[in-house]
């Protein structure tokens, strides 16, 4: 029981940054490998995706009440990304992740420059002004590509999706935000709709997990409401930061 209330402190904690940026992955996943050891790999999977999709759907509907969504422009992303998700969740076996990892390292490293280095990248949202057939191609590239790796790898799914809608569509950091969890949303849905169907979910930890996500979450969204985009810009240096560190010590000590 001490180990499961461990899992939930480190699951609200998971649900506060992800609300904000994305990255919570970097927090529950692990704290999930090392505080349930018993779990098999599907397991474990399975268990951290349900409750990391309670804590997605809170700050999402926070989102939506408090951000003006243009859910005409969003749905052609909405569709690819469900189906990139799903794709990837099927190849999830039979990939080797780790022959991704100096690949998605080195982009990681190349959106922290860029957004470091582009001072007022975010602070403001201002549409730009794209083709009809420019937007559609933008939103459904962006889906299925970032679909498929949140169902087939993960980790940082949320900064790539919030980094893509500033770059792509100029929105500011809150609006990328709203957009891109609503986007994770779906994906997450998507990759769920896979491990119901594979089994495997311990909804004896999925649950008190998910709900100390969904508080987290709530909180995370919150604050970024309250602060706004300047604040969540700050919050999405570090924790992509912290992506690149994981991620690369993590490959560089991998036997």
């Amino acid at each position: 029981m001490s180990l499961l209330l461990l899992l939930c402190f480190f699951a609200f904690l998971a649900g506060f940054v992800d609300a904000m940026v994305g990255g919570g992955g970097l927090i529950q996943l692990p704290a999930m490998f090392l505080l349930q050891p018993q779990l098999s790999l599907l397991q474990t999977l399975a268990t951290n995706k349900t409750a990391s999709f309670f804590g997605t759907s809170v700050s999402t509907v926070r989102y939506i009440r408090r951000v003006k969504m243009d859910w005409k422009h969003l749905a052609p992303a909405i569709v690819s990304a469900f189906a990139g998700s799903f794709g990837g969740a099927l190849l999830v076996s039979y990939i080797h992740k780790e022959q991704f990892m100096p690949f998605i390292i080195c982009i990681l490293f190349l959106v922290l420059l860029y957004t470091i280095f582009k001072k007022h990248l975010g602070l403001h949202h201002v549409d730009k002004q794209l083709s009809r057939y420019r937007y559609f191609t933008y939103a459904i590239s962006m889906g299925l590509i970032i679909g498929f790796y949140d169902g087939l790898i993960g980790p940082g799914t949320g900064s790539f999706l919030i980094f893509s809608f500033v770059l792509l569509f100029g929105y500011d950091f809150l609006h990328a935000s709203a957009n891109g969890k609503v986007i994770n949303c779906i994906t997450n849905i998507a990759a769920l709709s896979f491990f119901l169907v594979q089994g495997g979910i311990v909804w004896n930890i999925a649950l008190p997990v998910g709900i100390a996500n969904m508080l987290g979450s709530y909180a995370g969204s919150h604050l970024a409401l309250k602060k706004g985009s300047g604040f969540i810009r700050m919050f999405f240096i570090a924790v992509v930061l912290a992506l690149i560190l994981k991620l690369g010590y993590d490959y560089l000590t991998k036997p």
